[in-house]
This record gives C-alpha cells, sequence and structure tokens, in this order.
C-alpha cells in the first residue's frame, strides 16, 4: 500500500484490563500506565496522532466498590462498569496532565456507528477534530449502556475497528507476552517467536494464552483483530504490555525500513533489532471504509440463503433480485443488515428453506443492508421483479439489496466468472415459482 506523505502517521494502541488493573489487588498498575503515557507523549511529540483503546472500567470499579470478584450479573457488571469509567478516566487525564497533554473520552458500541451516513461519519470527524487539536481520544466500549446483540465482544475487536475508522498505520495489540510463538514458552523450550505474518490465514502459532479474570479477551481475540486491521490496511503488532516503550522503539524501527524501502537489503539486515514483537503485514489491497463498516460495524439481525447463480452475479456487480434469494433466516427489518450465505448444492428441500439439515455446505460470504424485511423477502424470494408489487401490494424497489450496500469478506471479493456448465442449472434454479 502507497502511504500518503502528506498525511501523519496514526497509531492506535490497546490497553487490556491486565495491564491497567491489579487482577488479585484491583490497584491500578502505575509503573505500566505511567509509561503508557510517557510513550504516547514521545509518539505525539514526534508528530504522530495517537489514539488509546483502553479497557479497565469494570476492574477499576471493583477496586472504587471493594468488591472482591467480578460478578456475573449483567445490570451489576454494567453498574460497575459505569463507577470505574469516571475514575480510569480520571487516572488517565490526571497523568497526561503531567505532560500537558489532553485527552477526551469516547465511548462506543455497535449502534454507535451503525448508520454510515451519520454515526459513523461523526465518529471519524470527531476522531480527525481531535487529532487536529493535539488531543488523545481515549476510546472504550460503552459497558454500562451495551447488551449482548450491539457489544464489539472485546476490545481487542474495539480497537480494530477503531483503527480500521481512523484510518490509523499502525495497530498495537498489548499482550502479557512479547510476541507470538509456535508453542507454549512457558512449557516449551523448543517454541520459537514468530516476528512477521504476511498471510495470517496460514499462520500456526501458540494461541493458549486466555484472557485474566477481569478481562474478556485473550491471544485468540488477538489474532481475530489482526485479521480485522491487517485486511483494512493497517499494521497490526502485538508486543509486551509490561513494556509499552517498545512501542516507540518498534514505530521508529518501521519507519526507518520504509524510508529505505525494498531496494537496500544489506543496509536493512544491518539495522538495530527492535524490541521483539509479532507485526502482521496488511493486506496489499485493504477493504474500503464502507465495506470495513458493512463487515464488521454492523450486527447482522439474520440471514439470506442465496444462489450460486446470484452469488456470481454480486461478485460481477449487480444487485441482489428476489429470484436469487433461496430462503431467509431470521426477524429483521428494512435496511438492517443481514448474513449473506451461498447454497451450493440446492435440492428440492433447501429450495424450501430447509438448509441446515440436507447437507447443503453453505457459506457465509459477506453482508448486505437489505430493502425489504423478513417477512416480506419470504414472500418474493424466487420470484422475479415484476411480481413484487403482486406479491406484496407495493414495490419499494426491483433488488432484495442494492450491490452498494453489500460487501464480501476479503477472500470473496474476487470475481468468479459463470461456467458454461452451470447456465442451466442456474437457470433452473432462479426459474419462478408459480404460487407466492
Amino acid at each position: 500500500m502507497t502511504k500518503d506523505r502528506n498525511r501523519t502517521d496514526i497509531g492506535a494502541l490497546q490497553i487490556g484490563t491486565s495491564s491497567i488493573v491489579d487482577e488479585k489487588t484491583h490497584e491500578p498498575i502505575l509503573s505500566i500506565l505511567t509509561s503508557i503515557v510517557e510513550t504516547v507523549a514521545k509518539l505525539r511529540k514526534d508528530g504522530h496522532r495517537v489514539v488509546l483503546v483502553s479497557s479497565g472500567a469494570v476492574g477499576v470499579g471493583l477496586r472504587r466498590m471493594d468488591v472482591d470478584d467480578r460478578p456475573t450479573y449483567l445490570p451489576r457488571i454494567q453498574a460497575l462498569a459505569a463507577v470505574g469509567q469516571c475514575r480510569l478516566m480520571s487516572l488517565w487525564d490526571n497523568l497526561f496532565s503531567h505532560l500537558r497533554v489532553p485527552v477526551a473520552q469516547i465511548l462506543l458500541t455497535r449502534n454507535d456507528i451503525a448508520d454510515k451516513n451519520t454515526q459513523y461519519v461523526n465518529a471519524q470527524n470527531t476522531f480527525e477534530q481531535l487529532f487536529d487539536m493535539g488531543v488523545i481520544p481515549i476510546v472504550n466500549e460503552n459497558d454500562t449502556l451495551a447488551v449482548s446483540e450491539i457489544k464489539f465482544g472485546d476490545n481487542d475487536t474495539l480497537s480494530a475497528i477503531t483503527a480500521a475508522m481512523v484510518k490509523a498505520d499502525y495497530l498495537f495489540l498489548m499482550t502479557d507476552v512479547d510476541c507470538l510463538y509456535t508453542a507454549n514458552p512457558r512449557s516449551d523450550p523448543d517454541a520459537q517467536p514468530i516476528e512477521v505474518v504476511s498471510d495470517i490465514s496460514t499462520l500456526e502459532a501458540d494461541v493458549s494464552s486466555a484472557g485474566s479474570a477481569l478481562g474478556t479477551g485473550g491471544m485468540s481475540t488477538k489474532i481475530v483483530a489482526a485479521k480485522l486491521g491487517t485486511s483494512a490496511g493497517v499494521t497490526t503488532i502485538i508486543t509486551k504490555s509490561s513494556k509499552p516503550g517498545n512501542v516507540h522503539e518498534i514505530v521508529k524501527y518501521l519507519q526507518t525500513l520504509q524510508n529505505f524501502g525494498n531496494d537496500d537489503a544489506a543496509t536493512i539486515a544491518n539495522l538495530p533489532k527492535p524490541p521483539l514483537h509479532t507485526r502482521f503485514l496488511p493486506s496489499d489491497a485493504p477493504i474500503q471504509s464502507r465495506t470495513f463498516w458493512l463487515l464488521h460495524g454492523l450486527t447482522p439481525h439474520g440471514s439470506l440463503y442465496i444462489d450460486q447463480g446470484a452469488y456470481e452475479a454480486l461478485l460481477n456487480k449487480a444487485s441482489l433480485l428476489p429470484a436469487g434469494v433461496l430462503g431467509v433466516e431470521g426477524h429483521f427489518g428494512q435496511q438492517e443488515a443481514v448474513r449473506l450465505i451461498v447454497v451450493d448444492r440446492p435440492s428440492p428441500d433447501a429450495l424450501n428453506g430447509d438448509f441446515p439439515h440436507h447437507a447443503q455446505e453453505p457459506k457465509e460470504v459477506g453482508r448486505a443492508i437489505v430493502n425489504y424485511g423478513s417477512i416480506e423477502i419470504a414472500h418474493i424470494k424466487g420470484h422475479r421483479s415484476t411480481q413484487i408489487e403482486a406479491l406484496l401490494g407495493y414495490a419499494d424497489s426491483d433488488y432484495v439489496a442494492l450491490r452498494d450496500n453489500i460487501s464480501f469478506h476479503p477472500e470473496d471479493r474476487h470475481n468468479h466468472p459463470v461456467t458454461a456448465a452451470l447456465i442451466p442449472a442456474l437457470e433452473e434454479w432462479k426459474s419462478p415459482q408459480t404460487s407466492p
């Protein structure tokens, strides 16, 4: 990916609960927090724009309320998050104020970025203004209000979505190990560090590290975050949380590599080694902002099963016609997001929507924002667009979903031409039914 030299580097740092709060005493770990603040201030002084994604609200709330263990009752967790978030931001603000660095709080749920034309763009504009003002945005999930349907799930995922939203160059995922290893280095003396990952789909690494008792993440969630980040063109890095100063050294090393390019291998080989870390290289063809928003900013409310012919047409930039829809799952309304699932080998049972029980090998390929609700699509599926008004009594659109409102997962974005052998079968599958 070619870097815009007129744009200042942007870095996102994800800080987990175990790096902020002691797991047993729930006291803030001031040594790490102070080092993070110093590192961010150095990056800012060097001209970088930085956003922090900070966990820890529940952990800090436990300490404030003298509660020994994280509860399991959701309203109690949310109440503790409300108490702890105030204290957490006060802590960050106090530490940054010693270095005269202003901070801002941004609390997000998926609902806050559910509308690309309003909330998502507004969030991007807010980040941009904060950067222009020299402010460090500190992002956390709005645990006080979020329910499972609108949660990001963990702050690793939130950090990747934030990094994509601000078009970050780097995303640092801080954890309790220096980098990924081929095996657990605590138990296997032959475990080897994995320093660079160019193709995350081929990664073979130890992901046995689970989240702390206070947090929700672990190494596996960081791999997921790395997939999201790199798909959006963000260089994603796993490094040790107890040594935040490593971030500054790694950034300087990466900038040196960038300045040399690929033309001076001998010089690059002689550069001082940076602190140990795992670096996930960004995609050569990163998905664009709207595509990323459709795939990861929205919570799907159901699924559409489509035939292979419809899938091929979508890959070739066509919109989704009702004739290509085989089945509907879930309850959703107009302009809500759904999963797109391709059924490879339709059968009479599959055409009636009974996919899971007939070995149809369904494959989720992407997401769509639909023009009709689930009840309406169930009535018009398999029919021609000219029949929509007769079936529903109205016709808001000829299409179930417009192509601009459809995005595919990165591995499915290349064109798949329709082969001659498929055409007769596709025509049969897509022929309209004679009754609603």
